[in-house]
């Protein structure tokens, strides 16, 4: 029997050794993409020390992951002194899974580099978590080192640029105060926001004015007021820890107290004076019913007395009264 290769003049070792060639060509071409494309990034990670391997880039390739990313953040971790171990470091399996899952590898990367300079713990599950959560991480160590400085209230929340307390004598006081805060990292996920730290040292700030006893005692000591504030542990359940509280401003307002009285003296004349125009109403119905019936009592007595001459004439006819002629009486 004759093959297709004896017709074509061919022996069977040249086709097997043709077939081979046309097999390394093919895994040539296909070495040489890979080298061309993944080449420099290996040699990067080589020659940094970040121990990423070919065949994690040729994963990386298949799996949809940006690997100039991975090797990026593998190698700034490397050169940074941080742990690239595969069991317990930020490895690269590690960072194409958060990757993967949707998360910013260089932010994690950087707060953690930020961190590690800061001397503040904070591992890579750690910060993954955080940034999966939807905060900045970075931010968030940022603010760990350099503490921010919230206003209270805030303006462009609230549109309010001052605070409003009346303390015990009645004296208005209108606040700005100013607090610095740091982020808790191990409050981070779960914890209250910036809102939630404005709205409790308002609410504080409000209740230690009212419960001053006069308003110039806190002119003269604002201290008083923060102190009290710092020590109700205001920051309890939230992604930041309070650093300081200060009164930035304390403004006189309007004596609400001599107001409120000045009102409440008017309201008391008013009703006097309705009280008093009662009793002179029913004391001039009262005069009006007496000369009613005194003007009555006229009427009667004129009556009575029209009647005494006819009395008398019946009297007469009737021979009741005679008039005797001796002595002229009747």
């Amino acid at each position: 029997m004759f093959s297709h290769f004896d017709l074509l003049g061919i022996t069977t070792e040249a086709a097997l050794f043709l077939g081979f060639v046309v097999f390394c060509l093919f895994f040539g071409l296909i070495a040489a993409f890979f080298g061309l494309r993944y080449g420099k990034l290996w040699f990067q990670a080589w020659m940094s020390g970040a121990d990423v391997s070919i065949t994690s880039l040729l994963r990386m390739h298949f799996c949809k992951v940006h690997a100039s990313t991975i090797v990026t953040a593998k190698v700034m971790a490397a050169q940074a002194g941080l742990d690239i171990s595969p069991r317990s470091g930020i490895s690269t399996r590690r960072l194409e899974a958060h990757y993967l899952a949707g998360g910013n590898v260089m932010n994690i990367i950087n707060a953690i580099i930020a961190a590690h300079r800061a001397n503040i713990p904070l591992v890579f599950d750690q910060a993954a978590a955080i940034d999966l959560a939807g905060r900045d991480v970075l931010d968030a160590v940022r603010t760990s080192v350099y503490p921010k400085v919230i206003d209270c209230p805030d303006p462009k929340r609230s549109g309010k640029t001052t605070l409003s307390a009346i303390s015990m004598d009645g004296v208005e006081l209108r606040v700005r105060a100013r607090v610095t805060v740091r982020t808790n990292l191990e409050q981070l996920i779960g914890g209250a926001t910036e809102e939630t730290i404005i709205a409790r040292v308002g609410e504080s700030i409000i209740s230690s004015l009212g419960s001053s006893k006069s308003h110039s005692m806190v002119l003269e000591n604002p201290d008083l007021i923060t102190r009290a504030v710092l020590s109700r542990g205001l920051d309890a359940h939230t992604a930041f820890e309070i650093v300081s509280i200060d009164i930035a401003d304390i403004d006189v307002g309007e004596n609400i107290g001599a107001r409120l009285q000045a009102d409440q003296a008017e309201a008391d004349t008013r009703v006097a004076r309705a009280n008093a125009e009662r009793r002179r109403a029913e004391a001039v119905a009262v005069e009006q019913e007496n000369k009613a019936k005194v003007a009555e009592n006229r009427a009667r007595l004129v009556l009575s007395e029209a009647e005494v001459p006819q009395a008398m004439a019946e009297a007469f006819r009737g021979g009741r009264i005679t008039v005797g002629e001796s002595n002229g009486r009747i």
